[in-house]
């Protein structure tokens, strides 16, 4: 896909499991997908953000650490703790994820992502009318370290 065609599926996104899966697992895929992820963050759209930490959190779990560029990592992750709390509902679902990834697939980040996860503390996000539920951060990311997945790459992200 070009970049123009990811920006039309992401402008189109008008239903979470579009804009958080779907757009993220083919931007993820995509040689433009960084760029856009953090394009993305900045949108003033919450569907918009959301995909671009979604993309974000799917780079982490896909990529070689090596290919990863761990100092903006470093940035986002600071990022997601000073401004979380303020964010709107679905991007601080949308922004827990990314911790949760970073600190499962990017073993050099994974302690700066449990600090992280720390310090945010509870995230919380309404989920309207179902059973779904913010998986604590700091939870996830120890379970990982435990059952020694931590650095683990995944070969897709789509379901």
């Amino acid at each position: 896909m070009t970049r123009d065609d990811l920006q039309r599926w992401v402008d189109a996104a008008y239903w979470t499991m579009l804009s958080e899966s779907t757009v993220p697992w083919v931007a993820a895929g995509s040689p433009f997908g960084w760029e856009k992820a953090l394009e993305w963050i900045e949108s003033e759209v919450e569907t918009t953000t959301c995909a671009g930490w979604r993309t974000l959190g799917d780079l982490a779990a896909l990529r070689p650490d090596t290919e990863l560029d761990l100092p903006h990592y470093q940035q986002l992750l600071a990022r997601v703790q000073s401004t979380i709390h303020q964010s709107p509902n679905r991007v601080r679902y949308c922004m827990n994820s990314f911790v949760i990834h970073v600190g499962v697939h990017i073993t050099p980040l994974s302690q700066q992502a449990i600090q992280t996860a720390e310090t945010i503390g509870e995230v919380k996000v309404s989920m309207g009318k179902t059973a779904c539920r913010v998986p604590p951060a700091p939870q996830t990311i120890a379970t990982a370290i435990e059952k020694g997945k931590v650095g683990k790459k995944l070969k897709t992200v789509k379901c």
